[in-house]
This record gives structure tokens, C-alpha cells and sequence, in this order.
């Protein structure tokens, strides 16, 4: 039976779906105004994780992802481009679709883009505001009336007095409550016409918290099963959702809340004013995509992510030990998905059915290669490239794996080639020291060669 671990209740519970072998998932993505960044990466590899274990369990998976695409930072960038909002909010969709591509992350179901669920969007606040809970400010914006909601505070935890004191809430004159939110902003006069839709409330903009109640209920639902996104979004972006989607509807809104850890860079939070920010095409640039994702998953989901050189390093090393027993030992052909009768992957199993542990999972990938290794069974090695295949790693030839290296440092394959024909040659003419000088100019550029009854194969060291 799998368990969650909720952040609304703060324990594991058995995962029950509200219709028996369907599941619908929603995760909070991303604002498109600059290049995805680790602490993306981290939400995209996480919960794609998530949607396969959910896939490989026998559910029927519907995920949600969105895409913010009305935003301040994005307004504030286009004017500063002298672009409109749609081409830079385009390049850089384009872009978000690159990174998770690299990463192995598997298109979610649907992605839908805030922009086209403005009337949506207008739906809810009007019921809201028949509801006593939004109503115009003095500025003309509609805001959300917290203290009127009484279960305002059950993600955080937090009772509305520790709210109100909280370095997160906005200060604006025009609200009843310093903890009110902005549900429609009314439109000024310096922004451009793409961003203004006519409303009951004049001419103005979504509010950013009301584009996932809208987006999720109409793709989901009014009530559906998973909720996920980063840990910095349970307050106040998931607690004000759960405010105006049950605020509206009446009923409850999400069964179980997911939220992953923070990445942090040498045990600091990442930050742009600490200097520490890293995109994920930074990142790309210097290690291979696959090391990255396996980074990702080596941790579990919820705990903090502690981004170094070393870290990475030692990542990319452990995955050659994976690649390298596929190497040596070639998957039986014809071997369909997991044998989930057998002992790995039924540790495998119980590691993910406890809160997607990917930590115990890939530890049971290793002490899979390890067997692999020692009987060099074909059927066992089948059995590796499957099970790491539900996370979606060793999907590729080990060989191309072996021998790629970090991005934008591989030294041509057909001059590594020629020089080991040159060393088979010095071999063959007893020229013992060239070819020990082969071998070893090529160790200094990190690339081992392994000798066999089959000939000579390299690798990267």
C-alpha cells in the first residue's frame, strides 16, 4: 500500500484515490520570465518521478502542471526587453521544455498556460464575492477576506495572529486586513493592453494565487487527489488555493499535499544576492544531464538537496558503477518491464510505496549491480535497466554513457579510436613503451582502456 506523506496533516497516510485506479495530480510550475534554475529542476524530476511510480503502480494518471505566464516580474521584463509579453513568455516556455527534455522529464498531461483561464479565473471570484468572502477594495483591487475563512492556516500550520506577524504578508492601504490577497488587480495606466481583460470589476489582471484554482478545477476537478510543488509555496500560495477553492466550492479541495525540499549550494539556500544561482543550463554545462537527475532522485523528495561540485562528482561516479555493470554484463533480449516477483524489486517496491523513498531505491539499484557483477547473469542485468527505468535512468547504451563525459568536453571518439589502433599496433610490433605511452596520455585526459579476449573498449574515467 503506498503512503504519503501529507503536509496538510504532517504524517504518512495510505493513499486511498477518490476514484479507484485514477489519479489526478496538480503541481505548481513555473513563471516564465528568465531560464529555469536547480530549485525547477528539482520540482520537475520529483514529481515526474511521482506520476511514473504512479503509472508503474497500475494508476490511471492524469498530471497537471501549469505555466505561469501574467505576472509582475513578467510585465516588468518585457518592458525592459521592449518585447511583448507573448515572445518573451514563449522564448522562455520553449526553454523550461529544453532543461526537462535534458532531465528525462516526461511531458505532463496537460500545461496549461494562466492566460487561458482568465474567465475561469472570474468565475471563482464572483462566487467568492456572493460568498461574503472577496470584496473591492479602496484601490479598486478585489481582495480575499482571510479572517472570513475559517480554516485559513491549516497547510501552514499557523494560527492568523503568527499570519498577520509574518514577514510575508503584504501591507497595502486599500485592504480590510493586511492578510487579505489580491484575487483581480485593477489595471494602471502604465501597462500594456495584453495584460488587461475586461471583469465585473473593470478592466484589470488576475491575481497570481487565483490562476491554480482556476487552472486545477477545470482540468481536475473542484476536488482531486494530489497537490504538489516546492516547500516555499505552502505558504502563502498553497494556503491562499485551498482558501479560494474551498472558499468557492464549498467542499474540499486537494486529499494529499506534497511539497519538496529546498536545494541549497554548499549548505547555503540558493540565492541570486548571494551569488550562489545556478540555471539548470549552467548546471547542463558542466555535468551530464542523466548525473543530474540521479542527484536529484539519490535524495529523498522532502528532504533538503545540498547542491556541490563534490556532490555532483561523487553522483556522476555512482552512476558509471550502474552503467558500468550494464557494460560488462549485457540485458537479456526480449525481457519485457519488471519481474516484480523478484527479491530487488520487491525491496524496490516497498522503498517507493513508502513515500517515493528513492534513497532506499537506488540503493537497491546498487545492490542489484552488485549481483549483476558477481554472477553475470543476463537476466538480473534486464532486471537493473528495468527497475532503474521506472525513475527514468539507464536508458541509454552504457557504452554512449561511458564515453560522453561532461557536455561541451568530450574529445572526438575517432581520434580515441585511432589512438588505440595505434596502440594495438605498437603491441603488435613489441613496442611495449609506445604503447604504455598511449595508455597513459590518455588516462591523463580521463579516458581508461579496458582490455579483452574481444579487444580494447575505453571509457571515461
Amino acid at each position: 500500500m503506498l503512503t504519503i506523506h501529507n503536509s496538510q496533516t504532517r504524517r504518512k497516510e495510505s493513499f486511498t484515490p477518490i476514484e479507484p485506479g485514477k489519479v489526478r495530480m496538480y503541481v505548481c510550475g513555473m513563471t516564465v520570465y528568465d531560464y529555469c534554475h536547480l530549485g525547477h529542476a528539482r520540482v520537475m524530476v520529483v514529481f515526474d518521478m511521482v506520476a511514473r511510480w504512479l503509472r508503474a503502480s497500475g494508476y490511471q494518471v492524469t498530471y497537471v502542471r501549469n505555466i505561469t505566464d501574467i505576472d509582475d516580474k513578467i510585465i516588468r521584463r518585457a518592458g525592459e526587453n521592449g518585447e511583448s509579453i507573448r515572445t518573451l513568455t514563449d522564448r522562455f516556455i520553449a526553454a523550461m521544455h529544453e532543461d526537462a527534455d535534458a532531465l528525462g522529464v516526461l511531458r505532463p498531461d496537460h500545461e496549461p498556460r494562466a492566460t487561458e483561464y482568465v474567465a475561469q479565473m472570474q468565475q471563482i471570484i464572483d462566487k467568492l464575492e456572493k460568498n461574503g468572502l472577496a470584496y473591492v477594495a479602496a484601490n479598486r483591487d478585489v481582495c480575499y477576506s482571510v479572517r472570513k475563512f475559517r480554516g485559513y492556516g491549516k497547510l501552514s500550520g499557523k494560527s492568523l495572529d503568527e499570519l498577520r506577524a509574518g514577514e510575508r504578508v503584504d501591507v497595502d492601504a486599500g485592504k480590510q486586513d493586511p492578510l487579505d490577497f489580491v484575487l483581480w488587480k485593477h489595471a494602471r495606466e502604465d501597462e500594456p493592453a495584453e495584460v488587461k481583460w475586461e471583469s465585473p470589476w473593470g478592466c484589470g489582471r488576475p491575481g497570481w494565487h487565483i490562476e491554480c484554482s482556476a487552472m486545477s478545477s477545470q482540468l481536475l476537478g473542484d476536488h482531486f487527489d494530489i497537490h504538489g510543488g516546492g516547500q516555499d509555496l505552502q505558504f502563502p500560495h498553497h494556503e491562499n488555493e485551498i482558501a479560494q477553492s474551498e472558499g468557492a466550492h464549498g467542499h474540499a479541495f486537494v486529499n494529499y499535499w506534497m511539497h519538496n525540499g529546498f536545494v541549497r549550494v554548499d549548505d547555503e539556500k540558493m540565492s541570486k544576492s548571494l551569488g550562489n544561482f545556478f540555471t539548470i543550463r549552467d548546471v547542463l554545462k558542466q555535468y551530464d544531464a542523466e548525473v543530474v537527475r540521479f542527484f536529484i532522485l539519490r535524495a529523498h523528495y522532502r528532504s533538503p538537496l545540498n547542491y556541490s561540485d563534490a556532490h555532483l562528482e561523487d553522483a556522476r561516479h555512482a552512476l558509471t558503477r550502474l552503467y558500468t555493470a550494464l557494460k560488462n554484463v549485457a540485458p537479456a533480449a526480449g525481457v519485457a518491464g519488471v519481474d516484480w516477483t523478484e527479491a530487488h524489486a520487491q525491496r524496490f517496491r516497498a522503498a517507493m510505496d513508502d513515500d517515493f523513498n528513492t534513497a532506499e531505491a537506488v540503493a537497491v539499484l546498487f545492490e542489484l549491480a552488485n549481483e549483476v557483477n558477481r554472477s553475470a547473469s543476463a537476466e538480473l542485468a534486464a532486471q537493473l535497466k528495468a527497475l532503474a527505468g521506472v525513475l527514468g535512468l539507464l536508458e541509454r547504451d552504457p557504452v554512449v554513457f561511458l564515453q560522453g563525459g561532461a557536455a561541451g568536453a568530450e574529445e572526438a571518439s575517432a581520434e580515441i579510436e585511432a589512438l588505440i589502433d595505434a596502440r594495438a599496433a605498437a603491441k603488435k610490433a613489441r613496442d611495449y613503451a609506445e604503447a604504455d605511452r598511449i595508455r597513459a596520455d590518455l588516462l591523463a585526459r580521463g579516458i581508461v582502456l579496458e582490455d579483452s579476449a574481444q579487444g580494447t573498449t575505453w571509457r571515461r574515467a
